[in-house]
């Protein structure tokens, strides 16, 4: 713990969200320096960690984002601010874009939070999500008096739009339906091709409930499965898997507790149910439901018939490398799946890379993909094509073709399979944040999640268009 007061912020940081601040104006509060990378699920980890403690205990601390691009459309504050909106945060955040703020206080690792007291000085500093986190910030604000009442004002700048959508992070379409899930709105869409919703799953709040369809509540749902009546679903900010029952409209929880955890293999007890960690892709293939954990970097299955967890693919460390799917190789950062046969394909996002999985012979594979700092946007065969924090893949039904939302890019890309290359498609405009993708009807469906919309791209045509989600 240094006596000294910690230095100012460096000048020329964007403010992303707020008006322009400095340390010394805040002067005799609290405060967290929050050093994260948007595109990092470790770091939304923490920042919901400091989310929840500050709704407990609101205008106690003032947290500062300080958001350090790890690829190069984060340089963009539109988009920096965009990922971490994503997560249902409004915090003031400053993009640190040349890295001046991270040198300047010494940052190692995302996330680093810097506790600042009142008087300015730095009292402790958490790397990672270890630590003791309500402790420590308890202890930073112990024998200060109660926050005034523009401590308690949220001042945040350039909101959202209210739109039918926010932030939509999947797109699941079948011959006549297109199931969406609304994230920012914590519910899932039943809706025809023309965008009528049909049905709604879920209260729009976030929380953890079961039951029938106006009743359950989801917390940011990321991905969906389909498999004969029931629609599967990455509840990503429970940290469960969830499942809806079509022709009942009932959801029940399969596996997570709405706690971030260390998944255990073996059956899933219904009332001690074992925890997963920020579960962000799904692919239903027989009777299993495959699980990519970003979180801890793992791919899972759920035995739907017996009921339990298996352990696939991964050792858990934030790596790109090949082998053994149990003993040897590791993801970075996996947020989306697709399977067909034995085969699962994995988008992992941090190594903007494409990765196979053998189920039958437990064999990882890079497709594409250079390694954790190797990103671009370049086409042609595998060895130098590139991708850019990738977000979503989809098989086309009739070719053996994977199509790639490559989000970084803001671009739609394909991967001809068994060998074949790496290809941009031309598209009228670039896109904002896709992350899901769904091919189905001869389309590709696209969840444009930045722009808050769902986009369908004629497959024959090229014809790129909106689908009005709506009443």
């Amino acid at each position: 713990m240094s006596a000294a007061t910690l230095q100012e912020l460096p000048g020329g940081l964007e403010w992303l969200n707020a008006p322009a601040a400095s340390l010394h104006e805040l002067h005799g509060r609290p405060v967290v320096l929050a050093f994260v990378n948007a595109a990092s699920a470790w770091c939304a980890q923490r920042l919901a960690e400091l989310a929840l403690w500050q709704a407990r205990n609101p205008g106690r601390i003032q947290v500062l984002v300080v958001q350090v691009p790890r690829f190069d459309s984060e340089r963009q504050g539109q988009r920096s601010l965009k990922l971490l909106r994503r997560q249902g945060l409004s915090f003031p955040v400053l993009l640190d874009a040349d890295w001046a703020a991270w040198q300047r206080y010494g940052i190692q690792a995302w996330p680093t939070l810097l506790l600042v007291d009142a008087d300015g000085r730095e009292r402790e500093r958490i790397t990672g999500l270890g630590g003791d986190l309500e402790r420590a910030l308890f202890a930073l604000c112990e024998g200060l008096p109660p926050p005034l009442e523009e401590d308690l004002r949220v001042a945040e700048t350039m909101p959202e739009p209210r739109l039918a959508l926010r932030f939509p992070a999947a797109v699941l379409a079948t011959a006549e339906r297109l199931f969406v899930a609304d994230s920012g709105h914590h519910r899932i869409l039943e809706c025809s091709h023309g965008g009528r919703i049909l049905r709604q799953f879920g209260l729009g709040t976030a929380d953890l409930i079961d039951g029938p369809p106006d009743q359950a509540a989801f917390s940011r749902p990321q991905a969906l499965a389909l498999e004969r009546e029931a629609l599967y679903v990455a509840d990503t900010g429970n940290h469960a898997l969830r499942r809806i029952n079509l022709l009942t409209g009932m959801v029940d929880t399969l596996c997570g507790n709405g706690r971030a955890g260390d998944p255990v293999e073996g059956p899933v007890a219904a009332h001690a149910r074992t925890p997963l960690n920020r579960p962000l892709g799904l692919a239903a293939l027989g009777n299993q439901v495959h699980i990519a954990g970003a979180g801890d970097n793992r791919i899972w299955s759920y035995d739907l018939g017996r009921g339990e967890l298996l352990l696939r693919a991964g050792t858990g460390q934030l790596e790109l490398r090949d082998g053994n799917a149990r003993s040897m190789a590791a993801f970075a950062q996996p947020v989306a799946l697709a399977a067909v046969q034995q085969q699962l394909y994995v988008c992992d996002a941090l190594g903007s890379a494409v990765r196979s999985l053998q189920l039958r012979t437990e064999l990882v594979q890079t497709l594409v993909g250079q390694g954790l700092w190797e990103s671009g946007d370049a086409d042609g065969p595998r060895a130098s094509a590139r991708l850019q924090h990738p977000q979503g893949i989809a098989l086309s039904a009739d070719a053996p073709l994977l199509w790639i939302a490559d989000s970084g890019n803001g671009s739609l890309r394909t991967l001809r399979l068994g060998g074949g290359e790496l290809a941009t498609v031309t598209l009228p405009r670039r896109l904002h944040g896709p992350t899901g993708l769904s091919v189905a009807a001869g389309a590709v469906w696209i969840a444009e999640t930045d722009a808050h919309g769902i986009l369908r791209y004629d497959i024959a045509t090229g014809e790129l268009g909106d689908v009005p989600i709506g009443e």
